[in-house]
């Protein structure tokens, strides 16, 4: 009777132990629990690894996410992919803002929690590291955060370059049959009324880049982007510029013939329109302009798991590649060609932007402030949205 009573103290004591053990995530893990902070996370592995990443953004829900058209380097593929393999909801605001209102999104929903406070952010490359002085970010380094360029990154992991591509013209042939092949072109009366920028150079990265390679194509330099406000101000005093903000919607119509904008959005305009309108997409000879957009996540994010959740997603390789079948450069690029994942059909897709050159984040901070600074004064077009 001793023997079998010792037994059952005996199993006793190791459901007690099991149970503690348990609590505490185990004996072989990482030390994280559930109840693990997901806002303090560098790493999937400071809360246990991608498995508790995974519940964690799970048992959140959903991930909020902003200015990300679904024609923009295939996000809406990206989007869906990510819905179906997680299971979460995405909650997706304002497709049409630009970097700058992404950044206000941050700061006026600093103390929401609510559906209109962006988790993620992807902003051009200047934006990133003025969004980290202002304390607007959280420092995450994914998975494959060593074949990220050294770079294209901050070292800390506040922000990392995403995906590049360059300046081009999209032209509706069907209203404008002579498309321009370079900046100088868009000068020539027969383009009057005809030009649009996809965003207003006061806020937009799109449209501040633009000034910055029309600059690269008219005697200016990477370390001075004036001769890009002399340009647009011609143009605009000609009649040639249309100050609204341009989309493959206006364009399709013929109400903007020629659009400025990245080379991947314009041609997935072009498989959008499916030949109605005819349209071209001219890559111009000079000027240019490589640009770099960032992720980050938000230090005021209310789904914290989801958001490093959607970054280790769009940084795989499953990701990057979706990327590029939306015309993206993305920024593994490397290290995916050097592993030969890349199928040939996605290489084949992108266009040759040979001579494209690439400004250091010094040199993209002093043209942006340049060209936001100056644009009313210099130029004296207010850009606005398309009613």
């Amino acid at each position: 009777m001793r023997t079998k009573k010792f037994a059952y103290h005996l199993i006793a004591l190791f459901v007690i132990a099991a149970t503690v053990l348990s609590a505490c995530g185990g004996a072989g893990g990482s030390g994280a629990t559930s109840d693990f902070d997901w806002s303090t996370a560098t790493s999937a592995e400071d809360g246990g690894g991608m498995d508790a990443l995974v519940a964690a953004a799970q048992a959140e829900g959903s991930l909020t996410t902003i200015a990300l058209p679904h024609d923009w380097c295939n996000y809406g593929e990206a989007i869906e992919t990510f819905k179906s393999k997680y299971g979460l909801e995405v909650n997706e605001l304002n497709p049409d803002a630009g970097s700058a209102d992404e950044i206000e999104a941050i700061k006026a929903n600093k103390d929401n929690k609510g559906p209109q406070a962006p988790d993620v952010i992807d902003v051009g490359f200047s934006f990133g590291e003025s969004s980290k002085s202002e304390g607007l970010l959280a420092p995450y380094k994914v998975a494959t955060w060593d074949t990220i360029p050294a770079d294209a990154k901050d070292a800390d992991g506040y922000w990392y370059g995403d995906y590049y591509g360059v300046l081009a013209f999209l032209v509706n042939t069907d209203v404008q049959p002579d498309a321009p092949q370079d900046w100088a072109d868009l000068l020539d009366p027969k383009y009057n009324g005809q030009i649009a920028l996809s965003g207003d150079p006061r806020a937009s990265n799109q449209a501040i880049q633009s000034v910055y390679a029309a600059a690269l194509a008219n005697g200016g330099s990477l370390d001075d982007a004036q001769a890009g406000l002399d340009f647009f101000a011609e143009l605009n005093s000609a009649g040639n510029l249309i100050p609204l903000i341009a989309n493959n919607g206006l364009v399709a119509t013929g109400e903007i013939p020629v659009r400025i904008t990245w080379d991947y959005n314009a041609l997935s305009a072009i498989d959008t329109f499916e030949g109605n309108p005819n349209a071209t997409v001219v890559i111009p000879a000079t000027g240019r302009f490589a640009g770099v957009y960032v992720q980050a996540i938000s230090a005021y994010s209310p789904q914290p798991a989801a958001a490093r959740l959607w970054q280790e997603f769009l940084y795989s390789d499953e990701g990057q590649l979706i990327w590029m079948e939306g015309y993206c450069h993305p920024i593994r690029e490397a290290d995916l060609r050097s592993r030969g994942v890349i199928p040939q059909d996605l290489l084949d897709k992108l266009p040759d932007v040979s001579g494209a050159v690439f400004p250091s984040l010094p040199q993209l901070n002093a043209a942006t402030e340049l060209i936001t600074t100056n644009w009313d004064s210099a130029v004296g077009a207010d850009v606005q949205a398309a009613p």
